[in-house]
């Protein structure tokens, strides 16, 4: 392994879908951990070292920092969090922290908005690094996201189209994040990460009747009205601008219409398929949980 148990490997994100599960991992691989968030974290003080940490308070860097040798990377809210996560990645390599993994989408490249900034600096700059580029996540459909309106109205919206999708579990993301973090041979590459098959939301929908009996529909809404929606649910107007630009990409270009062998390839394991994470929650989409 890259990084000695006794040396700690930050975690930024808190309690995301991702970092939560990275820090089981490292947990159970005996590796010293320390998350970093806004909010208190649910891990004990024995499984892992919690500090306060603002992306946008500074003051709150030099304790994340100390005694690192490994950072996870997971970007703030913001259409250009490339200002303050640059700065506090300067810092780092200020305090010779080699290693980096930066969680990005495989909807944006190293030129793209958003992640790209950072994609490109850690490429440039940093001595050892990956960048983990996910698909959209399963857990969008019980963990948040489309899960809220999946609740309450049987139903989901997109302006996506028939745009297809390589939906992937946040299990397998977090595997071939914890071996970026952790491998001997640091990776130094990007990670395009896909579940094993590409699908439209509405097949999604469909799947899930089929397998637990719930009549769920999928709702094909224009960019606009989905901008309305993120932005009536708190999502600042430019980020829910960019949310909406990336299903038109998926609607007009099949963006994210690809299935790609990196799960297998880093982990050693084939990735979980949209079937079985439906299956393993099948209690979830009871229609008695439907409100």
């Amino acid at each position: 392994m890259y990084t000695e148990p006794s040396t700690r490997i930050l975690l930024t994100g808190g309690q995301g879908k991702t970092s939560s599960r990275i820090a089981q991992l490292l947990i159970s691989q005996d590796y010293s951990l320390r998350s970093a968030g806004r909010s208190p974290s649910k891990m004990n003080e024995a499984q892992a070292d919690h500090v306060l940490f603002d992306w946008y308070d500074d003051s709150t860097h030099d304790t994340a920092l100390h005694n690192i040798s490994a950072i996870y990377l997971v970007a703030p809210t913001d259409i250009h969090p490339e200002e303050v996560m640059i700065p506090f990645i300067r810092r780092a390599l200020d305090e010779s922290i080699r290693r980096f993994v930066l969680l990005s989408s495989a909807s944006v490249s190293e030129h793209g908005p958003i992640f790209g900034p950072v994609h490109q600096y850690l490429q440039e700059h940093a001595p050892e690094w990956a960048v983990l580029r996910p698909s959209y996540f399963m857990q969008n459909f019980t963990e948040g996201g489309h899960g809220h309106t999946l609740r309450q109205q049987g139903q989901f919206f997109t302006s996506t189209g028939d745009g297809k999708v390589g939906f992937v579990d946040a299990e397998d993301i977090s595997a071939v994040g914890f071996h970026a973090l952790t491998d001997k041979a640091p990776h130094n590459r990007e990670h395009i990460i896909t579940g094993p098959q590409s699908l439209s939301y509405a097949e999604v929908a469909a799947l899930i009747h089929k397998l637990t009996g719930l009549t769920v529909e999928h709702l094909s809404i224009t960019e606009e009205q989905l901008v309305q929606a993120l932005t009536a649910a708190g999502v600042p107007v430019p980020y829910a601008a960019f949310l909406a630009e990336l299903d038109h990409r998926i609607h007009v270009e099949g963006s994210e219409d690809q299935v790609t062998d990196t799960v297998l390839r880093i982990t050693g394991r084939e990735p979980r398929s949209l079937e079985d994470f439906i299956q393993d929650n099948r209690n979830w989409f009871q229609p008695s949980l439907i409100s």
